[in-house]
């Protein structure tokens, strides 16, 4: 845990180590209006954060939320309007009052695992500090602002005994939540090795990069995650048999994804056996025009 307050120069910082996607969403708006309705002046670093990075997750973990939009699952004023009790009844488990009690938790972030990422809203926004409230109702402070604790999150020089950390060895990345349309592709099995159905997978699709993966001791199943670097298409290829790749992809990019998609099977000696949707649906095209995935 780092013991150094940050400033909100640290937003720059974190657009060296996570590219910034080339069109945020949810990312521009009236920021007076927003802090009219929210009830407060927001850190000068939150929001340069929001108007490079927009809506969206980092390391398919850690998930920013801003203040425009009109998604149900994005803001930060939403908890100002669900009363809780709990904090009041019970203090030694929820020491924090809830905002806009004074000096209460906003939270501006969640991850996966449904951890709550707040500031604690005392004295001047830029000093707030980020507390992170695990789902299990325990807490830790961080006295840093939000981009420097994503920053150090991300680039693993900050700890959390509450969060998950970063997978060794993976350049961290950001995913702005926009619609995609998801399809799953089975494959026969073909000539080659999975390692190698693998290489040649990624090669049609280069550039990619790593989003992790894991493998089974027991078997031979296992999963590798990547996305595609000019595209921000979103895949896992599947090992179990029929091993298949699932991919996530912007609606106006299908036909480009059908085509590499069908070059990509042609590379690795396999040929398309079923498309299905993300209900598990079987198609009996690739054709997306009326697709409700998205």
């Amino acid at each position: 845990m780092a013991d150094s307050k940050a400033g909100p120069a640290d937003c720059g910082r974190l657009v060296e180590l996570v590219l910034p996607p080339a069109e945020p969403v949810d990312a521009r708006g009236d920021w007076t209006a927003a802090e009219m309705t929210i009830g407060t002046r927001l850190p000068g670093d939150y929001r340069r954060l929001v108007e490079t990075y927009g809506w969206g997750e980092f390391c398919d973990f850690l998930y920013l939320r801003t203040p425009f939009g009109t998604s149900e699952y994005n803001g930060i004023e939403w908890q100002s309007a669900r009363f809780t009790g709990s904090p009041e009844r019970d203090r030694d488990r929820y020491p924090y009052p809830l905002y806009p009690d004074p000096g209460g938790l906003l939270v501006w972030g969640t991850t996966m695992d449904a951890d709550r990422l707040c500031w604690l809203t005392r004295g001047s926004p830029d000093d707030w500090p980020v507390v992170v409230w695990s789902n299990e109702g325990w807490y830790e402070t961080h006295p840093m602002g939000a981009a420097a604790f994503i920053e150090g999150w991300a680039g693993s020089h900050v700890r959390s005994r509450l969060l998950m950390d970063m997978e060794p060895g993976l350049a961290p990345w950001f995913n702005a939540f926009r619609p995609r349309i998801h399809r799953c592709l089975q494959l026969s099995e073909g000539l080659h090795a999975h390692p190698e159905r693998l290489r040649r997978l990624r090669e049609a699709l280069a550039p990619t990069t790593d989003r992790g993966s894991w493998r089974s001791t027991n078997d031979e199943t296992g999963q590798d995650h990547l996305a595609t670097v000019d595209t921000d298409w979103l895949l896992t290829y599947d090992a179990s048999r029929p091993h298949q790749i699932r991919i996530g992809f912007p609606p106006e990019h299908s036909e480009q994804v059908w085509q590499r998609l069908c070059a990509a099977a042609q590379l690795m000696g396999c040929e398309v056996l079923q498309i299905t949707s993300a209900d598990g649906r079987c198609l009996p095209t690739w054709d997306t025009a009326t697709d409700e995935d998205a």
